[in-house]
């Protein structure tokens, strides 16, 4: 269960937020410990003790601008200090075209916290909508080890099984963990929070959580995130499709794939634009691995290619004689300057006051 205010949360009172928990079967709390480059007191070495002595885990999230990655990173450092059992990196709107300093937050919070602290992001989660946005950072090497896409189907305006659909559909080419998001601000019906849970638990999730904890209380949703699950009515089951990448195809997935042919291509070029040589390779790879040659990704291609490590790409905001092992420079992809298709998830009242409203698809 998510935290914004924690004084707003049974009025802060610790006791009475445990019980709540424990009641509704949650285990964790994710409570906000920075916004940018200002730390938010609420989240102390004090409160995290307190609440692991009242058996909950206890992590932090800060959402993040991208304008001081360094400072960010530092921050995210000083919850996992503090005692944060894992740090959630809320990214959104901000931080879309910023790869070089996605990488430098990314980098410096590694160098802080180890690789094998659990980090996770939270981000749009439709991948489709966002070309520009460093997915490819977060989520790949040295990044998030689990990701927890914004799910929040009452808000995008579409069906739980939709959402859950849209998001795995590109989401699981990052190869992380997915850990769902549901809403319970915006008065959701109980209807729909069960179905999320349902279809949660038919995807295999490791675990779900809620944002937030005192919506749900004003909203009287403890109850349908904690009943016995009942089978979701006419899901047909969780989808197959993945990323059909092609001529003309362009952002992070693309970008992505690029990294994964590199690895095999070395000429191969990373800009996030599918043009004739990443056809070209890809073609290739396809004849190589006796898959069909269709100069299309298909899921047994993912299947080859996920199988690869992809090359690493130190992001420079302008050209650098910088060299890293075993590490190709480059200056930020191309596809760092698309816009976004749109929106999905509107402004959670303010609770995000910086994210650009909604805008038509284009």
């Amino acid at each position: 269960m998510w935290i914004w205010y924690l004084d707003r949360s049974d009025g802060g009172d610790l006791t009475a937020l445990a019980a709540q928990a424990h009641a509704a079967n949650v285990a964790t709390v994710m409570i906000k410990s920075s916004d940018g480059a200002s730390w938010w007191s609420q989240f102390n070495p004090t409160v995290v003790s307190d609440l692991h002595r009242l058996g909950l885990h206890v992590c932090a999230w800060q959402y993040v601008y991208g304008t001081e990655p360094a400072a960010e990173a530092a921050l995210g450092a000083r919850a996992a200090q503090d005692g944060a059992d894992c740090l959630v990196i809320d990214a959104e709107a901000e931080y879309e075209g910023l790869y070089a300093p996605a990488q430098t937050y990314m980098t410096d919070l590694r160098d802080a916290v180890g690789l094998q602290y659990s980090i996770g992001l939270a981000s749009f989660p439709y991948v489709d909508y966002h070309p520009a946005f460093p997915y490819s950072v977060f989520l790949g090497p040295g990044g998030a080890n689990f990701d927890m896409p914004q799910m929040y189907w009452s808000d995008i305006g579409t069906s739980v099984d939709d959402v859950y659909a849209h998001t795995y559909e590109y989401n699981r080419i990052y190869g992380r963990a997915i850990y769902p998001l549901g809403q319970t601000y915006g008065a959701p019906s109980p209807a729909a929070v069960g179905r999320f849970r349902s279809i949660a638990f038919a995807y295999d999730v490791p675990g779900i959580s809620w944002f937030d904890f005192a919506w749900t209380s004003a909203d009287a949703l403890w109850t349908p995130i904690s009943d016995l699950l009942s089978p979701a009515l006419g899901f047909t089951g969780p989808t197959t499709q993945v990323p059909v990448l092609g001529e003309g195809s362009e952002g992070d997935d693309v970008l992505w794939l690029q990294e994964h042919l590199a690895a095999v291509y070395p000429s191969q070029r990373t800009t996030g634009l599918f043009a004739g040589q990443t056809e070209a390779d890809l073609d290739a790879f396809q004849r190589a691995h006796h898959l069909s040659v269709t100069g299309v990704t298909d899921a047994p291609t993912w299947g080859a290619l996920l199988a690869l490590r992809p090359v690493r790409v130190i992001w420079a905001q302008n050209a650098s004689t910088a060299r890293i092992a075993g590490a190709r420079m480059s200056t930020e992809p191309a596809s760092a300057s698309l816009p976004a298709v749109a929106y999905e998830v509107p402004e959670v009242g303010a609770s995000h006051p910086r994210r650009p409203t909604s805008i038509a698809p284009r």
